[in-house]
């Protein structure tokens, strides 16, 4: 299953309700669930991000439907990145001219 990395920040309304941060990502995991996916790995950073995600999805249509979703709460903003592992890379290299 596809992998993807996310970067996020905590909105002003994220920022004013920090403490209900542990429900709101038990909703997002069930969200990521409800179209096939699952938040593997969550950890809260410091720095130009708030949070960062390592998240699999079905699909690029599957995780984009769960962040407009989990978006759409307004606590957050999400930057997302997809994720190649090193063995699929390599194969991909082994192609090039």
């Amino acid at each position: 299953m596809p992998v993807y990395v996310v970067l996020g920040r905590y909105t002003q309304k994220g920022i004013e309700n920090m403490k209900a941060s542990p429900e709101r990502l038990e909703a997002a995991r069930k969200v990521a669930r409800s179209v096939g996916g699952e938040i593997k790995e969550f950890y809260y950073t410091m720095g130009r991000y708030d949070f960062v995600a390592i998240c699999e999805a079905p699909n690029d249509e599957a995780m984009t439907k769960s962040l407009l979703i989990i978006s759409g709460v307004g606590a957050v903003r999400t930057e997302t990145l997809p994720a190649i592992p090193a063995d699929k890379a390599a194969e991909i290299l082994k192609g090039l001219p």
